[in-house]
C-alpha cells in the first residue's frame, strides 16, 4: 500500500507529519528522515487498529462483505 504524507517544519524544530487519507494519523520527528520513518510506523499502527475494530481485513484470502439485518 502507498500513502501520501504531508511533512511540515514544526515551529519548535523538527517536522510534523500527517497522513491525509487516515483521519487523525499524525506523528513527528527531529529530522525529515526520522519523521518519514515515524510516519510509516504510525500508518501501520493505524491500520492494525482498524483491523482490530473489524473495519478492514488485510488478509489477501479474506472476503469482506457487508450484510444488513433488521432489528
Amino acid at each position: 500500500m502507498k500513502f501520501n504524507i504531508l511533512i511540515e517544519p514544526a515551529e519548535e524544530g523538527g517536522y510534523n507529519v500527517s497522513v491525509p487519507a487516515l483521519d487523525g494519523c499524525f506523528t513527528q520527528g527531529n529530522t525529515e528522515e526520522e519523521a518519514v520513518a515515524n510516519a510509516k510506523e504510525a500508518i501501520l499502527c493505524y491500520l492494525q487498529g482498524l483491523e482490530k475494530l473489524n473495519k478492514i481485513k488485510s488478509s489477501p484470502n479474506s472476503i469482506f462483505k457487508e450484510v444488513e439485518i433488521a432489528v
